[in-house]
């Protein structure tokens, strides 16, 4: 399995080559991504930190975790190995979405992402990678969106596009869960 790569895809997602991951971002080709969201059994969101040294957004905060699938490697399956890879747990996760979106970085990368979006929940112990990421905390959705609000450049350009919309799924896994 080559993580060096990334898979070019079109806007529907469909495969149409490959390409080295910063070469991808370098040059802004659309490439698949995808992003988990992990909340505990209070409804609390986990986010991390990420490592000061990663290649853009270092030092921002956003959600459990977010990479490429490699090819030949199913994104849910990617979503796994890289929460483990990241936060050092698995547990269950579920598509929630996608969304293809643009950023720009100082540092002249560019991220042109067609971003899978799971979620799931988790309440156990997390031992985190720390060359991947500095710091975690859980935090509930009110105080994010006041935080979003008044310090958005502590976060990153994906977590601002996807948190309006994953709360949506949060509201109802949570009543979901509270009816059974």
């Amino acid at each position: 399995m080559d993580l060096t790569k990334v898979i070019l895809v079109d806007e529907q997602d469909n495969p149409i080559g490959s390409c080295e991951k910063l070469e991808a971002h370098r040059k802004g080709l659309l490439h698949r991504a995808f992003s988990v969201f992990i909340f505990n059994s209070q409804g609390e969101m986990l986010l991390q930190q990420r490592a000061v040294d990663k290649y853009h957004s270092g030092g921002l905060w956003t959600n459990a975790c977010c990479s490429h699938p490699a090819e030949g490697e199913e994104t849910v399956n990617a979503a796994h190995r890289r929460l483990q890879e990241e936060m050092g747990f698995d547990t269950r996760i579920e598509k929630i979405f996608d969304f293809v979106y643009k950023a720009s970085f100082e540092n002249g990368l560019i991220e042109y992402e067609f971003d899978h979006v799971f979620a799931g929940e988790y309440n156990g112990s997390i031992e985190f990678n720390k060359a991947e990421v500095m710091d975690i905390c859980y935090k509930n959705v009110i105080e994010i969106e006041e935080l979003l609000h008044s310090h958005p450049e502590h976060y990153t350009a994906w977590f601002h596009l996807a948190f309006p919309r994953i709360q949506h799924w949060r509201k109802e896994y949570f009543f979901r869960k509270s009816i059974t």
